[in-house]
């Protein structure tokens, strides 16, 4: 029976899962059993004093079964659930180091993308910050002056001039209102990902952000196609494939058209057939598969679509990522020069008509 986990979150960082799969492989390649490779680690980890013991939590499990599929996955909460169901298709297809491998390039480019993406949120973070505080003292100490002056030269109250500065003063509020909002909404979006809560983030940003949710269906995509190429090449039925893919997924949506796919196969559809109506790949990578097929390289087709994925999704990251800055920026400029427009405007024609 499986142990409850002793605490929730995931156990390591990006690049400490990434350190994690490139030492299980090493240890698989110089031909130690996982048992005698995690008894090492885990006595490393004690001399060292580590921050966190992953090694030592798993040790027990792994010297009662000898699987370090069944060590993650009681202990499934701290570790990433699409790690968790690699590591059980790298041992049923008896390619665990390969597998390792793998996941370790692959948690090194996560580990990259999400300092990218911290970095990029957080100074838009600081310029929102920036922008609620001028335009919070443009409202609030400069603007009352101007009324006061104006006041004080005699301009009708109701005229032209004061009706431009009260339409300045509202778009600033509004903006005001809308930036604090975002930034509010960021910071509980911030939290909900390093929580329990990440997968709940997750969806409702997709379904907010279509950028978000193109990226979300190519990496699904990528995931999908590089577990059936591994499935497939280790001479795994089709079906089985389908069935560990579709318990590797995290995105509701993806898992939903594998689930189409085994319908569709289950109706007498070929794999192929299948594939291009199911709506997880473009057309042109169907026609690719298709290809494959006939030529029985369908594990090698299903390789590469699961690498072209993936550098698309790295680039779209980098691009939508590259956007915030200027597009923050201009937003500023816009809103204070309006503001400031309103204000000194109607000034420049009371000092001309003196």
């Amino acid at each position: 029976m499986a142990r409850k986990s002793e605490k929730s979150g995931i156990l390591l960082t990006s690049e400490e899962l990434s350190v994690f799969c490139d030492q299980i492989a090493l240890m698989l390649e110089s031909g130690m059993t996982i048992k005698d490779g995690i008894d090492m680690l885990a006595e490393d980890e004690q001399k060292q004093n580590a921050r966190v013991r992953p090694y030592s939590l798993m040790r027990e499990t792994i010297e009662e079964t000898g699987s370090l599929y069944i060590a993650m996955k009681e202990r499934e909460s701290e570790w990433p659930h699409y790690m968790v169901e690699m590591v059980g298709i790298g041992e049923e297809t008896g390619r665990l180091e390969e597998i390792m491998r793998n996941l370790s390039a692959y948690y090194t480019r996560e580990g990259k993308i999400r300092d990218a993406a911290s970095s990029a949120v957080t100074y838009p973070l600081v310029l929102g910050v920036m922008m609620v505080v001028i335009i919070a003292v443009l409202l609030w100490r400069v603007m009352p002056v101007f009324r006061r002056v104006l006041g004080s030269l005699g301009v009708d109250p109701n005229g032209a001039s004061v009706r431009l500065m009260n339409i300045g003063a509202a778009a600033g509020w509004v903006v005001l209102i809308l930036i604090a909002v975002v930034i509010i909404a960021v910071l509980v979006f911030a939290v909900m990902m390093r929580t329990g809560k990440r997968e709940s983030a997750m969806r409702l940003l997709r379904k907010l952000l279509p950028p978000v949710r193109k990226i979300s269906q190519k990496l699904s995509a990528s995931r999908i196609a590089g577990m059936l190429g591994l499935m497939l090449s280790g001479g795994f039925p089709v079906d089985s494939a389908l069935d560990m893919a579709g318990n590797a997924l995290e995105d509701p949506e993806a898992i939903e058209k594998v689930n189409g796919l085994k319908d569709k196969m289950a109706q007498g559809e070929t794999f192929a057939d299948a594939m291009a109506s199911g709506g997880l790949f473009s057309d042109f990578y169907n026609r690719v598969l298709k290809i494959g097929a006939a030529s029985g390289h369908e594990p090698q087709v299903m390789t590469r679509i699961a690498e072209v994925y993936e550098e698309q999704v790295e680039d779209d990251l980098a691009r939508m990522i590259s956007l915030i800055e200027p597009v923050l920026v201009a937003l500023l400029s816009i809103v204070i020069g309006a503001i400031l427009l309103s204000m000194m405007l109607p000034m420049a024609s009371v000092m001309s008509s003196l």
